[in-house]
């Protein structure tokens, strides 16, 4: 999720030996990296590179990478991507045979595979590996990037171990990023480097999240939080307050979502910080989606889904798409899923997310005519049994068995639901657990002779929208049909689950069949 791993790298180890001038540049750029603007900390690691390489090549080089991290946190691609093209390697590799990521001659052979002798340099890895993804490369960005994932040796400088938990994340190697990020932690404070610990609990937050591991998640973003406020880096407090909405989003806490949230915006916009506002913007609709209001979350992640200025960061849109098109679905909305769904095959082709195959199967069932549904939702748990993560293979676990009962095949669909439910257990998503806790209550949770009483509390407009909703009409249809907005309907939906004391459409469903029933045959 994220690609930081050079920031700070030329303050880090002996004084630089430039003009002071470029020192002073250096030390404001890495005070604006952590606690300001990023496009103005961009701007100050490169007059800082050019002021610092007359005397200083090797910290010149470090300015220009870390440049080049502070354009990929705004989201500037385009910037990033020039940075890394114009500045070349450190290593001879670089120089004495042509990049193998610009495609200009023959590559070096590569020494991991036994096919050379010259040594890898994992910062000039790293520097391909981030180049190839902004290029769309993804199978030459795997080789270098995993190279730097598993580069950890006997190092215990926090530099190149917060560098191999960056590119771990970005593979998706998930328990390299983990391990890499809790030596980086540890040498962060055995060194004294009090700075450095942010960002390695960053790091140690995201691959938790993104295994499904939530308190985990929490627990190191509470940390991250408290050492970034300490040593007054507030873009990396912001970073930890969308990691730590993310993980609300799924406990079932919408007052401490929508706090999270509010606090990373409010960095993120003011110092530009593109990837945090995404993963901000993301958790609270993921926060929607678990409360069951689908047309909320699929309003707020369309615009970072879409193409077009206002799409979100590059790094982490991708991870939301599945998100989204659960939302778009569940709200009625499959067209404008589609798009997005096409384009998630594309990146799941490219090998470089080991989730995105299970996830990409889920979409597709959502999407798919019944015939071909059932096939798509099995071999999508396949996959989640492969790659792992009790988060995202209970909730398709709970679209499935949600399926099934719309076809009234209960046992299947109560087999379901119930390894859904362990699994959103298992992790704490609360919320979740709730949803899946509503469908299997939905078999006679409410008796035929409490369903008519019910419904007499509903307002008329209420009761024409709990008809309509039994009938399986989607929010825009009744919209449609009541010549209503969206929004309306679903404030009067709520209002009806709150009344009736139900939770889902399944169960909303179930109540107006009883109370029709009971009416028919007193």
């Amino acid at each position: 999720m994220s690609g930081r791993g050079t920031r700070g790298t030329a303050m880090a180890g002996a004084e630089p030996s430039g003009s002071p001038r470029g020192r002073t540049a250096l030390a404001r750029a890495v005070r604006e990296a952590r606690d300001g603007p990023v496009g103005d900390a961009c701007a100050s690691f490169l007059l800082a590179a050019s002021l610092l390489a007359p005397e200083d090549p090797h910290a010149a080089r470090a300015a220009v990478l870390a440049a080049a991290d502070a354009a990929w946190t705004a989201g500037d691609a385009a910037t990033c991507l020039t940075l890394l093209r114009d500045h070349p390697p450190r290593s001879g590799r670089g120089t004495a045979a042509p990049d193998p990521v610009d495609g200009r001659g023959t590559a070096a052979p590569d020494p991991v595979d036994g096919r050379g002798t010259a040594a890898p340099d994992p910062v000039d890895d790293y520097r391909l590996g981030i180049r190839a993804v902004l290029e769309a490369r993804f199978d030459r960005a795997a080789a270098p990037l995993r190279r730097v994932a598993h580069a950890t040796g006997g190092d215990d400088t926090p530099e190149p171990l917060l560098r191999s938990a960056a590119a771990g994340l970005l593979l998706g190697d998930l328990a390299a990023a983990r391990q890499a990020g809790a030596r980086a932690l540890a040498a962060a404070r055995n060194r004294g480097a009090f700075a450095l610990e942010p960002r390695a609990l960053e790091y140690l937050a995201y691959a938790e999240l993104r295994a499904g591991r939530h308190a985990q998640a929490r627990s190191h973003a509470e940390d991250g939080l408290r050492a970034a406020r300490a040593t007054g880096q507030r873009n990396y407090a912001a970073q930890h307050h969308a990691v730590l909405a993310l993980a609300a989003s799924i406990e079932g806490e919408p007052q401490l979502v929508d706090a999270h949230v509010s606090a990373a915006l409010t960095t993120a916009r003011r110092h530009g910080l593109a990837q945090t506002a995404t993963l901000a913007h993301w958790a609270a609709a993921r926060a929607a989606l678990g409360r069951g209001l689908p047309e909320d979350a699929a309003d707020r992640l369309a615009p970072l889904i879409r193409p077009g200025p206002g799409r979100g960061h590059f790094a982490v849109w991708m991870l939301a798409v599945p998100c989204f098109v659960e939302a778009a679905v569940l709200a009625g909305r499959p067209a404008d899923a589609r798009p997005a769904v096409a384009e998630f095959a594309r990146w799941e082709a490219c090998g470089a997310d080991p989730h995105a195959s299970a996830q990409l199967a889920r979409c597709q069932a959502l999407l798919a005519p019944s015939e071909q549904a059932h096939a798509l939702y099995v071999r999508a748990l396949a996959r989640h049994d492969e790659t792992g993560g009790d988060f995202e293979r209970a909730r398709t676990a709970l679209l499935f068995g949600r399926w099934l009962r719309r076809r009234r095949r209960l046992r299947e669909a109560r087999d379901r639901l119930s390894a859904a439910l362990v699994g959103f257990d298992h992790c704490g998503a609360r919320v979740w657990a709730e949803q899946t806790r509503a469908e299997l209550r939905a078999h006679g949770a409410v008796s035929r002779a409490a369903a008519p009483a019910a419904l007499t509390r509903l307002t008329p407009q209420q009761l024409r929208i709990a008809h309509r909703v039994a009938d399986g009409a989607t929010n825009r249809e009744i919209a449609q049909s009541l010549a209503v907005s969206t929004r309306t309907v679903d404030y009067h939906l709520r209002n009806v689950y709150s009344v009736l004391g139900v939770r889902s459409r399944v169960e909303l469903a179930r109540l107006v069949e009883q109370g029709e029933k009971t009416a028919a045959h007193p």
